[in-house]
């Protein structure tokens, strides 16, 4: 007869939620089969199902909807809607990502304090101590009959590559392998416990079934690094790249990626037993839960109404007229010749800063354009990223290059053939906010030309550019620090620069102008 102790652990996490709280889309507030009230009814139902439950969140919580701006933005006197609704679901863990950073350290320190949970973090670190900014790195949570697990917080390492400095000042960010290399064995160790989970923002830089690299290794991802070079954890929760990944054991640990927008989480079930004379991880399983077809917690809906009307409130605001189409109807169009509205945010930029030349960015396939009459609402569906505006000094050949970059966005086709987006842009997430079009200058780009070949036009004032010559540019301070690979522009000299969150700038010039007529200047095309 077997002695034998088996325990059952059972493991939800989330991820980059991206303030993605009640199920409705707020560009014309049609219902949504997703968000985090529709995930807190399994979160729920799981506690009743399972003895022990885990609930973490993996950060990129609070940022990315016009409820997270205005609650981050706005209203600092109520208590942060979001930071009480995982109050109220008695989140475990959670690990900020790098957009909970966007709004500066007031506002992570305010949510920080308000927050019932633990923010870990063993590699964002108080740059004059070298000791973890939110304290203890790792929670240990313990049960009657012994079992003690340990969790990790992990954040990507790569966030000054694009927050403004200003928002981390005081703080260093180090590679989150090095860090769980000098944490683990002392959880292990020094703490004694059974089962390690690590739950990093941030992805993969390999593919996890072959290992071959798919993208550049900046340290923004080391989930591959982590799984072969640390002994001793069990299950990496992994995130960032808002990719579904069920369940996969890389080395000797068990991996997920539980998806985004508060589409579903991921439930893993951990068998500990104590057959090697101490609690020990003897079989993982994973699956992912859906948000669709779940019944919204009415509970916590009602704890947000207040909230939730003073956003609707906000976003009802009327702000100018537009006179003209700037409707967005094709996307892939939009980025193909220039359009209304991307014609009028670079427009915006150059009159906010007095800069002459100006790039901007679609920044997703989700931007509706401007009807008729544009309020707030408008305005956040198409410009969802709290971004302040950089005037950097360039030489043309810094232009040139950076057009280049741009244009990589796009998969070589044949002469007169069909343009598409490159899968690196699409794969493992959508970034079709790190392709730029740009005011100020004459270009044209040929993709049917080999990448860094494909600017085959670019003039100024219809001269030719002067590649040693100098001009201000401005763009927003995620690609001034050279965000999205555009390193032409790291280091260059900043001429100016603005504290205005670009929503906040461009309903100022939308309500100054009051009248705005849609209109583009026909300079740039991309062809193939």
């Amino acid at each position: 007869m077997s002695n034998i102790r088996t325990i059952q652990l059972t493991v939800l996490a989330t991820s980059d939620i991206h303030g993605h709280v009640l199920p409705v889309r707020y560009s014309d507030n049609a219902p949504v089969d997703s968000g985090l009230v529709k995930l807190a009814t399994i979160v729920q139902e799981e506690r009743k199902r399972s003895e022990r439950v885990l609930f973490i969140d993996n950060g990129d919580l609070l940022q990315g909807t016009p409820f997270a701006y205005y609650h981050a933005m706005l209203d600092d006197e109520t208590p942060h809607p979001i930071v009480d609704t995982m109050n109220a679901l008695g989140l475990d863990v959670f690990v900020p990502g790098n957009h909970e950073f966007n709004y500066g350290l007031p506002f992570v320190r305010r949510t920080w304090q308000q927050s019932n949970y633990p923010w870990l973090s063993a590699n964002v670190l108080d740059a004059g101590t070298g000791e973890p900014f939110f304290g203890v790195p790792y929670r240990i949570f313990e049960w009657e009959d012994g079992l003690r697990v340990a969790v990790l917080g992990l954040t990507t390492a790569y966030i000054p590559n694009w927050e403004q400095p200003g928002n981390i000042a005081g703080l260093r960010f180090e590679s989150a392998t090095e860090a769980a290399k000098r944490w683990v064995p002392i959880m292990r160790e020094r703490e004694g416990v059974h089962v390690v989970i690590v739950s990093y923002h941030g992805g993969f830089e390999k593919d996890i079934a072959t290992g071959e690299a798919v993208e550049e290794q900046t340290g923004e991802n080391e989930g591959w690094r982590l799984c072969q070079e640390i002994e001793g954890i069990d299950l990496l929760i992994t995130g960032h790249q808002h990719r579904i990944i069920e369940g996969a054991k890389i080395n000797r640990t068990w991996t997920v990626q539980p998806g985004y927008q508060g589409n579903g989480l991921a439930r893993i079930e951990l068998t500990i037993d104590d057959s090697a004379g101490e609690w020990r991880v003897a079989d993982t399983c994973s699956d992912y839960l859906e948000a669709a077809g779940v019944d919204a917690s009415m509970e916590l809906v009602s704890r947000l109404s207040s909230c939730e009307a003073r956003t609707q409130q906000w976003l009802d605001t009327p702000i100018c007229e537009i006179r003209g189409d700037m409707r967005l109807i094709d996307h892939a169009a939009a980025r193909l010749t220039e359009h209304p509205l991307i014609a009028l945010i670079n427009r915006i930029q150059m009159e906010a800063t007095g800069a002459r030349i100006s790039c901007t960015s679609l920044f997703d396939n989700a931007a509706t354009g401007f009807g008729m009459r544009v309020t707030m609402r408008e305005i956040t569906a198409n410009y969802p990223y709290p971004n302040t505006l950089k005037v950097l000094r360039l030489r043309g050949q810094d232009i040139l290059e950076a057009l280049e970059r741009t244009a990589t966005y796009f998969a070589q086709a044949r002469p007169g053939g069909l343009i598409e987006v490159s899968p690196a842009y699409l794969f493992p997430k959508p970034q079709h906010y790190n392709y730029d079009m740009w005011t100020g200058i004459e270009y044209a780009i040929d993709v049917s030309r080999p990448a860094g070949e494909r600017v085959v036009y670019l003039r100024r004032d219809g001269e030719p550019l002067d590649l040693e010559a100098e001009f201000d540019v401005v763009m927003n301070h995620y690609r001034a620090s050279g965000g999205g690979e555009y390193r032409m522009f790291r280091g260059k000299p900043i001429v100016r620069e603005s504290t205005v969150d670009m929503t906040e700038t461009i309903a100022e010039w939308l309500a100054g102008a009051r009248i705005v007529e849609a209109r583009t200047e026909g300079k740039w095309r991309v062809y193939s």
